[in-house]
């Protein structure tokens, strides 16, 4: 891949012989290179594209078919979870098609949850070692999943503490039932106490976005305003 993220002559064939083809996502130009200077490293991995946008990545994926897309979870126009979904809408996603690794500079419980259940392979920080990484791509081609070993302690604690805590009541259960998974975003972000240009920011979505699923999840909950709907996130632990 050229400096400027386009596509090279010997870039086009890599998939032929027999090197693994990568694409990273990512809206920081720098990022996306130094990820594609550690990764051209090894003679079995080919960076053959570069995205900045979740839509972007997705274009990508449909004409390129590369095996791994290496996926921010914040970007502009389509975050990393809603790149995922679209994905497996598309039938893009693994089954023959492109696996995903999710790196990201931060260590979200909330999406690393989401990510995984959306179909990602593995979680990786952007802190992870080159090491970590090149081995995170190479098991993600493989259909494996692959975390970095900060994220799996946080999962393996998050499962421990989920057996030991209460379930969901079972009104709770039903006043969530109906909400989608972005609603359940919005919802869980609003227990945090996050304002709606937060909530916007840390989901990659416009405020007007926002607003329209928070007037969404007060209707199917049953909650008065977002105070009421607040408590509710935090008096269940999944949701």
């Amino acid at each position: 891949m050229r400096p400027d993220g386009s596509v090279g002559p010997s870039d086009a064939t890599a998939s032929g012989s027999g090197r693994i083809t990568v694409v990273i996502a990512d809206d920081e130009p720098v990022v996306r290179e130094g990820i594609r200077l550690i990764l051209e490293t090894q003679d079995d991995l080919a960076v053959i594209e570069g995205a900045g946008s979740g839509h972007e990545a997705i274009r990508i994926c449909e004409t390129m078919r590369p095996q791994v897309l290496l996926l921010d979870v914040r970007m502009p126009s389509g975050d990393g979870i809603w790149v995922l979904e679209e994905l497996t809408r598309r039938r893009l996603l693994g089954n023959g098609g492109t696996h995903v690794l999710m790196l990201t500079t931060f260590g979200m419980d909330e999406f690393v949850d989401e990510a995984l259940g959306a179909g990602a392979m593995g979680f990786m920080l952007k802190s992870s070692s080159y090491e970590e990484l090149i081995a995170g791509v190479r098991a993600t081609a493989r259909g494996e999943g692959s975390l970095s070993p900060s994220v799996a302690r946080r999962v393996i604690e998050g499962y421990v503490a989920g057996r030991r805590s209460p379930a969901v009541s079972p009104d709770d259960a039903r006043r969530i039932a109906d909400l989608t998974s972005r609603e359940r975003d919005v919802l869980t972000l609003l227990g945090d106490g996050y304002s709606n240009q937060e909530i916007a920011g840390r989901l990659g979505i416009s405020e007007h976005t926002v607003k329209s699923h928070v007037s969404r999840l007060l209707a199917k909950t049953g909650c008065r305003d977002r105070g009421q709907a607040a408590a509710l996130a935090r008096s269940i632990r999944d949701i």
